[in-house]
């Protein structure tokens, strides 16, 4: 039987880190009230929401077995008004006595008292945005949060309870050298969390830090932002290192010890039924995908308007499905398996993404073995070069 996932978006942080491009803002105690207040709302009519929008309840009955409180910073809206959210979803939700419920926080941002809190609350994973261990790569990305703070919240949540901790680093922060790296894993492996991260920097045009470097410019440290070579070399000796001592890589950006996979994330991957609450937050039902209204207000006025704040819905058509299927799919290194594509969608669907498959698999960058097809693990950092071979429109070009 299919379960359910529930996504919680909380846009708001204490400061905007110069990297970030998320719909995230700095926002006064006031307005996020006021986006509390519609989340219990959203959440309380979730039926009607859906109903609404033209969309069936069906995936609303599914017991739920993970939950996510991300963002932002979800710290920031109080242990009062996260414990109203959290009830709230008891209320309207089925959710399992074993769900996997992970809480996002930043070192500093949450103390021992909203640790202990969100433990009472069910929260049993906790992810934690490290970064880095480096104070002057963290400085320089305008991260609120100091390497000691990050060993200090790990032994709060410890002591709190919490046995299943993730932390997160970047390979080719501002100022990143190839011994200050090293000093991060070997961090990392100190703390020993179950669970561990690993993203490239993204040079991205909707972050401050990533336009800057796009445009040659110095502000906000931009030239001191590595190269492709040394982030490619970074990743590459972060997998070495981690599988090292004791964590196994299944995902390209995630490594866990034994058994502390990320249950939620393996639903995106997996395309498994989640439903996300909040501003900007998407959902999917194994057919189609809706999203919510981006902007805290504009979700907020909607809401108090008696309306539902799904701004887009789009119905997958099988090619979409199928593509989906490879494009997410191929991101666990275990890959995915052909048999359960055809029992999707049938053979003749399937027919279409053979000679893909094949050439790909004659070039070396994907390896087929039996029914199952997978990265090897020398294509990994060229992954999404071969992701695109399996877009439609790509396929369907002159």
């Amino acid at each position: 039987m299919n379960t359910l996932g529930i996504y919680i978006q909380i846009p708001f942080c204490a400061s905007k880190c110069s990297f970030c491009n998320f719909s995230s803002q700095v926002a006064r105690d006031e307005a996020i009230g006021r986006y509390c207040q519609a989340l219990e709302q959203e959440i309380a009519r979730y039926r009607q929401v859906v109903a609404a929008a033209g969309l069936g309840e069906e995936v609303l009955r599914l017991p739920v077995d993970t939950f996510y409180v991300g963002g932002g910073t979800p710290p920031v809206v109080g242990a009062a008004r996260l414990k109203g959210i959290i009830t709230k979803v008891h209320e309207q939700f089925v959710c399992g006595e074993r769900c996997e419920f992970t809480l996002e926080v930043t070192p500093a941002s949450a103390d021992r008292d909203f640790l202990n809190g969100a433990r009472e609350l069910g929260a049993n994973r906790l992810s934690i945005g490290a970064q880095s261990f480096n104070d002057q790569e963290l400085r320089s990305v305008r991260r609120l949060h100091s390497a000691a703070e990050t060993h200090e919240t790990v032994a709060c949540a410890r002591h709190a309870g919490f046995s299943n901790i993730k932390l997160d680093l970047i390979a080719g922060l501002p100022c990143q050298t190839a011994t200050s790296w090293q000093e991060s894993l070997r961090a990392v492996e100190g703390l020993r969390p179950e669970h561990v991260s690993v993203y490239i920097f993204e040079v991205d045009e909707k972050s401050r830090l990533g336009s800057e470097v796009l445009r040659h410019g110095d502000r906000y440290h931009a030239g001191a932002v590595s190269d492709e070579a040394f982030m490619a070399d970074a990743y590459e000796s972060a997998r070495s290192f981690l599988r090292g001592v004791g964590y196994r890589q299944y995902e390209i950006s995630n490594f866990a010890l034994p058994g502390f996979e990320s249950r939620h994330n393996l639903k995106y991957w997996q395309l498994e039924p989640y439903v996300g609450l909040g501003a900007g937050a998407h959902s999917f039902d194994g057919e189609r995908r809706w999203a919510n209204e981006i902007s805290p207000e504009i979700y907020f006025q909607k809401l108090m308007r008696g309306e539902t704040p799904i701004a887009e819905v789009h119905r997958l058509g099988p090619d979409e499905q199928i593509e989906e299927f490879f494009f997410l799919g191929l991101r666990q290194l275990q890959g995915v398996h052909l048999s359960e594509a055809r029992r999707r969608w049938g053979d003749s669907a399937l027919g279409r993404w053979e000679s893909v498959i094949g050439d790909l698999v004659q070039r070396g960058l994907l390896v087929r073995e039996r029914d199952r097809v997978r990265l090897p693990d020398h294509a990994v950092l060229v992954s999404n070069e071969i992701f695109q071979e399996f877009l439609v429109t790509r396929m369907e070009a002159p």
